[in-house]
């Protein structure tokens, strides 16, 4: 009975702190560049006391940080785009390949329905990702 109760005890707290560290997720907005390196420097304006030189070469070095930064988080978002083609690339050459041996293997009446079963799978497969999708869409909108 200890046991349950531990194990329930757990179990709301785990998902209370969830749904608090999606809610602060979704509570932020993008920041331009701008806003970004003007963020930052006022921050460190004010944390270290800076006089206005020390200001102005802040901003240029926090400037070219945030430069920097944001070329390299383009770079890997098209890395990620392009190995996600390459993925798929590789995925339907190895679907074509799977069919050509079935093909080879199986009468064409077996080829066929083997052809439709694989489609169905498919669809079927297709059919849960989007409910998913769709949950997680209604999970994560905000209650009033």
């Amino acid at each position: 009975m200890k046991k349950l109760i531990v194990a329930a005890l757990l179990v709301v707290g785990l998902t209370t702190y969830a749904q608090e560290k999606e809610g602060r997720r979704a509570g932020r907005e993008k920041l331009t560049s701008e806003q970004k390196v003007e963020l930052q420097v006022k921050k460190m304006t004010k944390d270290l006391n800076l006089n206005e030189k020390q200001t102005k070469d802040v901003r240029a070095l926090v400037t070219k940080q945030v430069e920097k930064r944001e070329a390299k988080r383009k770079e890997m978002e098209d890395l990620k785009t392009k190995m996600r083609e390459d993925i798929k690339a590789q995925i339907q050459a190895e679907k074509e390949a799977v069919s050509v041996e079935m093909k080879k293997i199986l009468n064409p009446e077996q080829y066929a329905k083997w052809e439709k079963n694989r489609e169905e799978k498919i669809e079927n497969f297709k059919e849960k990702m989007s409910e998913r999708k769709e949950k997680r869409k209604s999970q994560a909108l905000p209650e009033k």
